[in-house]
Formats: C-alpha cells, structure tokens, sequence
C-alpha cells in the first residue's frame, strides 16, 4: 500500500491509497456538505442537488451520462448524510482516465429548470416513501428531538414543505458555496497510476473557482426527552434511544465501535440475548455513528406493543449493568474480532476501502493504513470501553417510541 496527496492550487485535495495487486480501483468526489450546513428554509437541497448532479452538464446529456459509466462497466453511485455528499465510481484500471471526467464533468451540472422540476416530484415521491418505512421514521424524529436547534436535527430529504417551496435559484446559490474545490476531495483507491490521476483532476478541476464555505459547529446539548408518538396504522412498537457519543475526531472511537458491539451486534451481544434470543423483542440493536465534532450511541427496539414497556426496561438495565461491570473479556475478543472481519472483509476491494480512505481525510486530515487501524482496535481495553459508556452517560438518554402506545 502507498498512500498520496496533493493539492491544487484552488484548494481541492487528491488523496489516494495505491494497491498495484488490486484488479480494480475506486475513485470519489467527497463533498463536505449535507443537511446540517442547510438552513431550515432550503433543508433538504443537499439530497435533491445530488439528483441533479445526474441530470447533465453542459457537454453531456442524462442520457450521456448514463450510457458513458455504462460503457465503462463502472458500478457508480452517490449518496448524501447529514455531513457528506459522496460521487463515486468503481472502474477498471483501464477506464481511470475516463471515470474522473465523468466524475468531475456531473459535479458541474447544469441545474436546467426543466430538470429541476420534474425531479422535485422524484424527492417529494421519495419523501412519501420513506414515510411508510417506521424505522426511518423513528430515526428522522429522534434525531430531531435529539439535536434540538443544532444543524444535525435536520432531515436529509427534507420534507414535502420546503422541498416544495425549494426554488432553483436557492440550489443554485447554494451549490456555488457548497460545491467550492476548498471543500471537495477526490479519493482514489486501488489499482491507481498517480502522477497520472493528479493530470487528469488538475485538467477537469483546476479552472474550478474556489469560495470559502464554513460549517456551524455549535456545542450539542441532548434534549433527554422521552416522546410517544401514537401511529394506529402500525402493528408493531418502535423505539429509539440516542445518547452522546465520541466524534469522528476522538481517540475514543474505537472504544466507542466496541462498545456498541458489545451491548447491540445482531448477534452475540447484550441485547441480542436479554431481548432477541428470549423472543421479548423482534430487533435489538445498538450502533455508534461518529459525526463531525461529536457522535451518537443508537438504540432500536421493535416488539409487540404488550411488551414494550417490558423490553425497554430489560434494555435500560442492561445498560445500567454494564457502567458497573463493562465488558467481560470474552465479550472483548468478540466485538474486535468481529469489527475487524467486517474491515478486512470490506477492505478487500477498493471500492470497500474508499469511503474509510476518504472520511479518514475529510474528518481528520490524515491517512491510516488498514493494518494500522487494526490495530488500534485490537489495542482497545475493557477499560478503555468502560471509559466511553461512563464519559458519556450510557443511560442518559433521548427517547422516540412510535406504534400503537401513546405513552409507556
């Protein structure tokens, strides 16, 4: 593995990990934009510009777009969070010239306003969608009631309000400071020829003119609620717990990747055998999401409405016990060995490797080679474990139940 970087003079920065074994290479446009730098009144543009991305630019058509990865065989895609909007593509070794001006052509679309209606449809039929699916649902609503007035409560569709008053020229304006290169890095992974790659950027990216584009970092103060929202229509009972947890930034990740193994892995874990096993719930799960300049510890549960309250108490003592006790050593040895499986197994493939090769440099301005992550994991204690959960209030917690019960 090698790893490079440079920088153009406009401020966009290349990195890449080269593997001259590897079959293939991935490269990536990782744009630092997405729901929290929106304000309240264009909530939701971060997604809808990532549509219109694929909608043509001035030297190619949709349908050119299209056909060209086609041709290519590329598997391509894109994808927008809270934090990041990433344009990406898989190639063959052969095709890297061509995958980047593709890449760097659509991330200067033209945003026709003919595109632009007839896609607000698409988002607003998306925004349906994904409101009959109780699970996102419950995720949207407890990150709002989480977050509060910080950026990070905003929805990443949006909603059918502003999506609807969205109007061209707010994307507009919003691409020009979102979209500057200060705030693109291209990432390349694989089967890469470097000096080459560096040519072939500079030539599609270098007359890209740079604006500085900042990002609200306001301190996260968690609301602590516990909210009930009544749905007759669903059979089931919902409920999400979050709670703090390290930023992408912190030492303490690691821990914190342990941590939610240890208490909410879908199999082998805490809850897995307090609630899943027992059959008291038909999910138990806990996850660790690391954001910029702080983190989440999620929990879902979903069970019969009957046993709601009976599996949220089981999942709340479970939590409690662990502050006392942390990890045993057995649970220990799992959750790193299956943590790092799941890297390795991912880590294989360039296009596995590139968005780990990529949030490394957008959130910490470094490069860490697999092995060496590895063993940073591998390095993790119980106590370093213990540490997370009590630093940051294991059972301090915001709630958002969704199903038949309106209350506990």
């Amino acid at each position: 593995m090698d790893f490079k970087h440079t920088q153009l003079d406009n401020g966009l920065t290349i990195v890449a990990e080269h593997a001259p074994a590897a079959e293939s290479l991935a490269v990536g446009f990782f744009v630092r934009t997405g729901a929290r730098d929106e304000t309240p009144e264009v909530n939701g543009v971060s997604h809808f510009l990532e549509h219109m991305v694929f909608k043509g630019t001035a030297r190619r058509s949709p349908l050119d777009v299209n056909r060209e990865f086609d041709d290519m065989g590329a598997n391509y895609n894109a994808f927008t969070s809270e934090e990041n909007t990433v344009y990406y593509a898989q190639v063959l070794p052969e095709f890297q010239a061509r995958a980047v001006d593709l890449l760097a052509d659509i991330l200067r679309p033209a945003l026709r306003e003919e595109d632009f209606t007839t896609e607000k449809n698409v988002i607003l039929e998306e925004i349906a969608l994904y409101e009959d699916r109780p699970h996102f649902k419950v995720f949207e609503r407890l990150m709002a009631e989480f977050f509060g007035p910080h950026p990070l409560s905003q929805p990443v569709l949006g909603t059918a309000q502003t999506i609807s008053a969205l109007r061209r020229g707010q994307m507009l304006d919003y691409f020009r400071q979102r979209y500057s290169p200060t705030n693109i890095t291209v990432v390349a992974v694989g089967n890469i020829a470097w000096e080459a790659l560096a040519e072939q950027v500079s030539q599609a990216c270098a007359h890209w003119e740079p604006v500085q584009a900042h990002r609200l970092m306001p301190a996260v103060e968690p609301a602590g609620t516990q909210r009930w929202v009544r749905d007759a229509k669903l059979n089931r009972q919902h409920i999400g717990l979050m709670g703090l947890a390290p930023s992408a930034q912190s030492p303490q990740r690691y821990a914190a990747q342990v941590l939610a193994t240890v208490l909410g892995d879908s199999t082998g874990s805490r809850l897995y055998y307090a609630l899943v096993e027992p059959a008291i719930a038909e999910e138990a799960s806990v996850s660790y999401d690391s954001m910029d300049g702080t983190g989440g510890l999620l929990t879902f549960l979903i069970s019969d409405p009957a046993r709601a309250n009976e599996a949220l108490a089981i999942a709340r003592r479970e939590f409690a016990t662990f502050l006392t006790q942390g990890p045993t050593e057995a649970e220990l040895t799992a959750a790193k060995n299956k943590i790092a499986s799941a890297s390795v197994l991912r880590g294989e493939l360039p296009m596995g490797r590139l968005p780990a090769v990529g949030m490394d440099w957008v959130y910490r301005r470094s490069y860490t080679p697999l092995a060496e992550q590895i063993d940073e994991l591998m390095a993790v204690t119980a106590e370093d474990v213990l540490a997370v959960a009590r630093d940051y209030r294991l059972t301090d917690t915001t709630l958002l139940a969704l199903g038949p019960n309106d209350k506990p």
